[in-house]
């Protein structure tokens, strides 16, 4: 994991402590399926800092007992509940004034049908846990964008940025996710994708995102070339997807 500043070396070790609270309780680790950007990045499918935890609740994972046992093991860890939603929480510990102090955990109770899991070894912690598949991952982070736009009117760089690392790095996706989660096609969505890119993602958006989360030269770099580069690889991907959907039918 990259650590832009000393200050996040702090809030890593909180991470990590959280995440191996709940793989050390039993319940928990088999119910909540690791994903989102901590754990591509621990899973090393990713290269940048990650701030918070996302899971996919089990389908028979009982929520009064799970919200139970989060409860219970962020009392045990120091942690208080600044904000509580349903299965998502925003957490504080203790940190100087003016410093990072919060870590949000999500848990997503919907059932995407088309997602796929499997036990990953996470490097940093030494552990394996049941995570998101790759492929699963990248699917889901093609849709998020548009979804993300759609829910909350708001548009992360992250998104940009993690599409392009893992398109650039030949990684494939799932065509059963977008298909479920967009009710279209790859080559359809991948479509649409490409042009809310084009109309509504700037460097103003990819900047606020990112200067916290990648080392400065490596922000300063990415920043002046990652919206064109992402739309190449989009579009070599629309084509391919095209292709593929051309030869079924």
């Amino acid at each position: 994991m990259i650590l832009p500043g000393s200050d996040d070396a702090i809030h890593k070790t909180h991470l990590y402590r959280l995440l191996l609270g709940i793989m050390n309780d039993r319940k928990l680790s088999h119910a909540l399926y690791f994903k989102g950007g901590t754990c591509a990045v621990l899973a090393g499918w990713l290269d940048r800092f990650s701030l918070d935890l996302d899971f996919d609740l089990a389908v028979k994972a009982d929520k009064r007992d799970i919200n139970s046992r989060l409860l219970e093991l962020y009392k045990s860890l120091g942690f208080s509940v600044k904000e509580k939603r349903d299965l998502f929480y925003i957490l504080q510990y203790g940190v100087e004034k003016g410093k990072r102090n919060s870590i949000k955990v999500s848990v997503v109770t919907k059932v995407i049908a088309a997602n796929r899991y499997r036990p990953q070894y996470l490097f940093d912690i030494n552990r394996y846990a049941i995570c998101q598949t790759k492929d699963t991952m990248v699917a889901n982070k093609l849709v998020a964008p548009l979804d993300r736009n759609e829910k909350y009117g708001t548009i992360a760089g992250r998104d940009i940025y993690d599409i392009h690392f893992f398109l650039s790095h030949g990684f494939p996706y799932r065509t059963e996710v977008i298909e479920e989660r967009r009710n279209k096609g790859a080559h359809a969505y991948l479509s649409d994708l490409i042009t809310f890119i084009e109309k509504r993602v700037t460097d103003r958006v990819i900047a606020e995102d990112l200067n916290y989360l990648l080392p400065p030269v490596k922000f300063q770099a990415v920043r002046r070339t990652l919206k064109d580069e992402v739309l190449m690889l989009l579009r070599d991907a629309c084509k391919r997807a095209r292709e593929t959907s051309e030869g079924v039918a």
